[in-house]
Formats: structure tokens, sequence, C-alpha cells
């Protein structure tokens, strides 16, 4: 998918892929940014090891 700028759906959906893999982080990413520290959000899944 190609968006010009982050929206909050991408947010969920990359939480969603990450519940349902049951996965602890990922990467949500904008290769279009000005700067590659601009386009990469880093979200966590509530993620307990036990």
């Amino acid at each position: 998918k190609s968006t010009e700028r982050f929206a909050p759906v991408h947010a969920k959906q990359v939480i969603t892929y990450l519940r349902l893999m049951d996965l602890p982080l990922g990467f949500l990413m904008n290769f279009g940014a000005a700067t590659f520290k601009e386009g990469v959000k880093r979200l966590a899944n509530q993620y307990y090891a036990g």
C-alpha cells in the first residue's frame, strides 16, 4: 500500500497483524518521507512473555 502520510487506520492494521501472528513489535514505514526517521513508526503489541 502506498500513501502520502500515516493515518490512524494504518497503525491499527499493523497492530491487528501483530496480534494475529502473536508478534511483539512491528514497524510502519513510509518510504516517501523526507528522512528515514520521519518515515518510521515502531508499534508494540500487548505482548507478555510468560
